[in-house]
């Protein structure tokens, strides 16, 4: 145990700590473990590793997973979900938007 307070909770807020176990991931995307396997294939993501080989998931990283999902059920293979995920963070970057939201703004409202 940390005697770090300020460094546990900061952890809380970290978005890349990998807090989540492949079980607990799955169960919060809403999805089987082998497709988060299948993203990590495609390396959409990179879960981290515990010391016993387990991985473990960012909360940025289940959000990755989630838009992944969504384009899924959509119809879209996961190949070119992963790679369409990419493209949008990619484009963000550039262009200070938001991917996660799933909306891109409208200038004609």
């Amino acid at each position: 145990m940390s005697s770090d307070p300020s460094r546990s909770v900061s952890k809380f807020d970290d978005e890349d700590y990998p807090a989540f176990t492949m079980g607990r991931a799955a169960e919060m995307v809403g999805v089987a473990q082998p497709f988060l396997r299948s993203l990590e294939e495609a390396g959409l993501i990179v879960p981290e590793r515990s010391s016993g080989g387990h991985r473990r998931y960012s909360r940025r990283q289940l959000r990755k997973a989630e838009r992944a999902r969504r384009l899924v059920d959509q119809g879209t293979p996961v190949s070119a979900a992963c790679r369409i995920i990419s493209l949008e963070d990619q484009l963000a970057e550039y262009t200070d938007e938001d991917p996660s939201d799933g909306q891109a703004e409208d200038s004609s409202a």
